[in-house]
């Protein structure tokens, strides 16, 4: 007996990268394309006749309505659907921006057919992908609800300003502390948490409710 589909819907402004997508994708008996959409505005007609996709492959940057309102929308009115963002470059700001607005994850558009697939069954089975942004014990934390590290009020205020678009020097500013300090509370969270960037801690902060969206 066959593995039930995973039906997927790809928005992408530009036809060629979207329709070459959807044929890879294709190919993957795991997989079924449902529909394809041009920008969020498309979506959100598109998916009253397809109410039943599993994840969506979200472009960032679409004209009419981009990807941060598009994902808001659907987790408003579609709250099982995931959202796995698609990008260009590793933009930080915008990937946060996306987990914020409730992106399962990220992509890379350069990625390899096979490490999207990978994705998308993440997201599927685990509710969120974060490739190499946290380390295996951090995935394991946020799957199996294991003891969670005990952190200090100030930590827990600079990581609510992480999940915002304020630069470091700014944040300190915000909390009335030197950037020296600042530094401390990243590296403190960092070596408690096993996390190597920004992105990684937002993740963290999302997915264990310390970050109020």
């Amino acid at each position: 007996m066959s593995a039930e589909k995973i039906s997927i819907a790809i928005v992408d402004d530009h036809t060629l990268f979207r329709s070459g997508l959807a044929s890879l994708l294709d190919e993957f008996d795991e997989i079924e394309i449902l529909f394809e959409g041009t920008n969020g505005q498309d979506l959100q007609t598109k998916i009253k006749n397809q109410p039943d996709v599993d994840l969506i492959l979200m472009d960032i940057n679409m004209p009419v309505m981009d990807g941060f309102a598009a994902t808001k929308w659907i987790k408003e009115y579609h709250p099982n659907v995931n959202v796995l963002a698609l990008s260009m470059l590793e933009d930080e700001k915008a990937i946060i921006g996306m987990l914020r607005a409730g992106a399962s994850g990220y992509m890379l558009k350069e990625s390899t057919p096979n490490e999207l697939l990978t994705a998308i069954k993440t997201v599927t089975e685990k509710g969120f992908f974060v490739n190499d942004l946290v380390s295996g014990r951090l995935l394991v934390a946020l799957k199996d609800g294991d003891a969670k590290p005990i952190f200090s009020a100030r930590e827990l205020t600079f990581l609510q300003h992480c999940s915002t678009e304020h630069t470091y020097k700014e944040i300190a500013e915000l909390m009335n502390v030197s950037h020296r300090t600042v530094d401390n509370y990243r590296e403190s969270l960092f070596a408690k948490l096993n996390i190597r960037s920004r992105t990684g801690l937002v993740v963290y902060g999302i997915k264990n409710g310390l970050i109020v969206i």
